[in-house]
């Protein structure tokens, strides 16, 4: 499958780049030396350019074996990277994946991630036939069960022991959405 961009008003979604015209490249490790994003995302081990590069590479691959899809959250106006959404374990026959997403920290608490986040469910639901995603993160990581409950997830459950934050082991809250639900009152 072809990347596919989406519109989100003030923000719009692309593929992650590293070409001779963009290079998503700096954004990442930028994101990922945030103590949150580090503590929070702890086996993505984005410390580095090279392990960023590898990673962009990853995800410009998942779009072509339809295994993952992935989106760079721009300002529509600069261009500037200010967020990233993957929907991961991407299985069209069954319609299910998983979303993993982050803000870069100088654009945290401004709604960048929860737009996003409702594009990106909205072109899952009805771009690729998705049935349900589902959402995880720490117990301690308030801000991603905000995100949840804005974009209309339901609660699941608790993962025991899935993570590990701060060298202790964490609980991960265990989040879904149905293309059946209803889009949360204050996206509509």
């Amino acid at each position: 499958m072809e990347p596919v961009e989406i519109n989100a008003g003030e923000y719009y979604l692309r593929a992650f780049r590293r070409d001779d015209r963009i290079n998503d490249v700096p954004a990442i490790v930028e994101a990922f030396a945030d103590e949150d994003t580090r503590r929070f995302l702890p086996r993505m081990g984005l410390h580095n350019e090279a392990a960023a590069e590898i990673f962009v590479d990853y995800l410009t691959a998942g779009w072509t074996y339809e295994q993952r899809v992935s989106w760079a959250v721009c300002d529509a106006t600069t261009a500037e990277v200010l967020a990233g959404v993957v929907l991961r374990d991407l299985d069209l026959q069954m319609g299910v994946c998983e979303v993993t997403c982050w803000t870069q920290p100088a654009h945290r608490g401004r709604g960048v991630l929860t737009t996003a986040l409702s594009s990106t469910l909205a072109f899952a639901f009805g771009g690729l036939g998705v049935h349900r995603v589902a959402y995880r993160h720490a117990t301690s990581n308030k801000a991603s069960q905000r995100i949840a409950e804005k974009c209309g997830f339901t609660l699941e459950g608790r993962l025991r022991g899935e993570t590990i934050v701060d060298d202790q082991r964490e609980d991960m809250m265990l989040w879904s959405r149905l293309a059946t639900d209803p889009a949360p009152e204050q996206l509509r």
